[in-house]
């Protein structure tokens, strides 16, 4: 007995270093993407996701456990990220021979020193959540609008309540699969509902399979969203609502007396979507944190790799590259990115990245 323990603990001693080691090499990796062209990128990118699929190999053989990325309600490490992975098992209502599920999500506050730890469905003032029941998998993400910080209002607490809201009404009697927008909108009714009122506004796209067909059903408002990747190609995507340039449609609960001053979109105003996975695909829900700073070509250049992959390890470093590629570019002033160019197209000069959460929910068809 005493021999087994003193192997396992040389073991973790081991994996503790690979992993210093690992971390090491990710933040000289983060340093240079500053100065690094897209391809350069992608190829920094695909040694940092063989880094750490070596080093998940090595926990998985420590521990045991080959379906979990650290603890089930999220990894917490010394930059403030954090993953989950989650998966939709025949035992939760998938038929035999149904394609399922397999999803992690991975982000970054923008101010780490605001948000330093984790917290389970929350990156700085982003939310998301996914959950899966009888009926379907159910997936959502939103992003608070910043501005309200300037009133004292938090604006992370808007998205997590409305995510929250989400999750739980998921897992009710009268839940619809096919109508996410009904979803979306009874957690809007519950947040105004509230004798404390919660103050702010938020963008939000919530999705959901239905585990008979293979059908996605989506509900979007603002510019948070959805792409599909099959065969190397996008082959549906969610419709971004923006009232003009980076003011984008959104919920919003204004301070009393307020709310002639507060744009305000109902949930009548999402845009729906109906599409028929099939195995292969490859789906990212993400906030604007992740389309404003990474070109969809990039994006499906990496995550073409993706598809079809089962394993939530190996899922786990496609979100974990995407996450950090968003984050490392949205810092790099030099960055000619999507939120620039699109800037750009309405006479505004925005030049590089933009700072911003990032939160990024992968998932395959398998």
């Amino acid at each position: 007995m005493n021999e087994y323990l003193d192997n396992a603990r040389h073991h973790i001693q081991r994996t503790v270093i690979s992993g210093c080691d690992s971390l090491s090499e990710t933040l000289n990796m983060t340093a240079m993407f500053a100065s690094t062209s897209a391809n350069q990128m992608l190829n920094a990118l695909m040694h940092l996701k063989a880094l750490l699929l070596q080093e998940a190999i090595e926990f998985i053989g420590l521990s045991g456990r080959a379906n979990v990325v650290g603890d089930s309600s999220g990894a917490t490490g010394a930059s403030g990220s954090g993953s989950r992975s989650s998966e939709s098992e025949s035992g939760s209502g998938t038929r035999s021979g149904q394609p399922r599920l397999v999803s992690v999500v991975c982000g970054f506050p923008k101010d780490i020193g605001m948000y330093p730890h984790y917290s389970k469905g929350q990156f700085g003032e982003d939310a998301w959540f996914s959950t899966s029941t009888d009926q379907a998998d159910a997936l959502g993400v939103a992003d608070g609008v910043g501005g309200w910080r300037v009133y004292g209002i938090d604006p992370g607490q808007f998205s997590r309540f409305l995510m929250r809201s989400c999750e739980r009404l998921a897992h009710s009697q009268d839940f619809e699969a096919t109508r996410p927008e009904h979803l979306l909108a009874r957690a809007y009714c519950n947040l105004l509902e509230q004798k404390q009122p919660i103050l702010g506004s938020c963008t939000a796209c919530v999705l959901t399979l239905l585990h008979d067909s293979s059908t996605l059903y989506a509900a979007n408002i603002g510019d948070s969203g959805l792409l599909i990747i099959r065969d190397g190609a996008i082959v549906c995507r969610s419709m971004e609502q923006q009232h003009h340039f980076n003011t984008p449609y959104q919920l919003a609960v204004p301070p009393p007396g307020q709310g002639l001053n507060v744009l305000t979109d109902g949930p009548e105003c999402a845009a729906l979507l109906q599409f028929e996975l099939q195995q292969g695909d490859v789906l990212i829900l993400a906030t604007d944190g992740v389309y404003d700073n990474v070109s969809e070509e990039l994006l499906v250049r990496v995550l073409s790799h993706a598809s079809g992959i089962s394993d939530h390890v190996k899922l786990q470093t496609f979100a974990n590259s995407i996450a950090l590629m968003a984050r490392s570019l949205s810092f790099n002033p030099s960055h000619d990115s999507p939120f620039s160019l699109n800037a750009r197209r309405h006479n505004i000069d925005a030049p590089g990245g933009k700072p911003d959460d990032i939160t990024v929910i992968l998932a395959s068809v398998v």
